[in-house]
């Protein structure tokens, strides 16, 4: 890939409302998605889940600081296999699918049958908080849809009542047209307040379908303060989200040194130099016969 470029940058909106009872959050990702799906080759179905995961990762990402991140795999026996999203305290969001060139026919409902593709087995959320282990949660996946599924994780892992929802809308071209994602929680306070839950309920149900609403010029902030009129709610806190990955030829080629001195030799043997690409973004970097051979000598004789 000869250009690396950052995405255009999408704004995600961390809101309180109902005398702080309610936190949400609400999320424009389409160049994100887009990037993923340019960077990656991705068909349709493909191209859906994906960008429900990396919407789903920022979502969940709101509430760290500094350099905490966190991972959202999704491990299913479908045909996409492993769907992977990174995201961090700085709103930076990367990802892939194991098997990027999925596309099946629409479910019943005319819609990119993410479940299907996704099938049944594992959602894991691994949080780097910057202490001696990073935190694990699992989950099963419980519809293959990506929101029910970060959902339920909120419920059961972090036992916090959760409402997730995640569009993306794919062009005839393949290219995304819409994409983002709100995330509507119930803090202590709200669980006992019936006709508040009722309220979120309905108004949830009666939403227009997210990414239709965001092709159509609606922007997922406006779509929120509209599901919360009347609790007033208010931003307080926005960060810039975009598809930027953190690898770099450095870093890869110390990672080669890991294979150790016979490896690296046999490497440089049979094809002189060597091809590394990125799961994460796709880059690719070319390590030269010299590099390879300059790495092999670091392992020879090592600085004292």
């Amino acid at each position: 890939m000869a250009e690396k470029k950052r995405s255009g940058e999408e704004t995600l909106y961390h809101v309180t409302a109902a005398e702080g009872r309610i936190r949400a959050l609400a999320a424009r990702t389409t160049s994100v998605v887009e990037e993923a799906r340019w960077r990656h080759g991705l068909y349709p179905t493909a191209t859906a889940a994906l960008g429900r995961a990396l919407t789903g990762a920022a979502l969940l990402a709101a509430s760290l600081k500094g350099k905490e991140k966190l991972m959202v795999e999704i491990v299913g026996d479908g045909p996409l296999g492993r769907i992977v999203a990174e995201a961090d305290a700085a709103g930076a969001v990367r990802g892939y699918v194991s098997h990027p060139r999925v596309h099946l026919p629409l479910n019943s409902a005319g819609k990119l049958d993410v479940a299907k593709a996704v099938g049944k087995g594992t959602l894991y959320v691994t949080k780097d908080l910057g202490l001696k282990e990073p935190y694990r949660g699992m989950v099963p996946i419980v519809s293959g849809e990506i929101a029910e599924d970060l959902a339920y994780y909120l419920n059961a892992s972090e036992q916090t009542p959760s409402a997730c929802i995640l569009g993306v809308l794919v062009d005839a071209d393949n290219s995304v047209r819409a994409s983002g994602g709100l995330l509507i929680q119930l803090m202590p306070g709200a669980l006992e307040d019936e006709e508040l839950i009722q309220r979120l309920e309905r108004g949830i149900q009666e939403m227009p379908a997210l990414s239709r609403a965001i092709d159509e010029g609606s922007l997922p902030i406006e779509l929120l303060f509209d599901l919360l009129d009347g609790l007033e709610p208010k931003v307080v806190h926005q960060r810039p989200l975009a598809f930027q990955c953190s690898c770099s030829k450095e870093r890869f080629s110390r990672g080669l040194i890991a294979l150790g001195k016979e490896e690296l030799e046999a490497i440089v043997e049979s094809q002189g130099g060597a091809e590394l690409v990125c799961h994460f973004c796709g880059e690719k970097y070319d390590v030269s016969e010299d590099e390879l051979r300059s790495l092999i000598a670091e392992l020879t004789n090592p600085p004292h």
